[in-house]
């Protein structure tokens, strides 16, 4: 594969990667433990923290719960995402 080829692949993936970064951004999860609720895209941002009232005795270890079950659930979401828009192609062969 020539070097031209290689810098075409790589340009395609950055669009693929952009485009796979657009739909994931979609993708909102919100989890909640003991009063505290994390809603985060699905590229992993954390986009809202609510506290009940009563998660306020136990807050650290409430927060870290959440945010925790949040990346788990977000996780499944991307990869699902990802099997519905199809692998990304070319991905393979720029490895070789």
């Amino acid at each position: 594969m020539s070097m031209f080829n290689k810098l075409k692949q790589i340009k395609d993936l950055r669009g693929q990667a952009k485009t796979m970064q657009n739909a994931l951004a979609e993708v909102i999860i919100t989890e909640e433990h003991h009063g505290v609720s994390i809603t985060m895209n699905g590229n992993m941002e954390v986009q809202k923290i609510t506290i009940a009232d009563s998660a306020k005795e136990h807050l650290e270890e409430n927060i870290k719960q959440a945010i925790n079950n949040t990346i788990k659930k977000a996780q499944m979401a991307m990869a699902k995402k990802m099997q519905e828009m199809g692998n990304m192609p070319g991905l393979s062969d720029l490895l070789k």
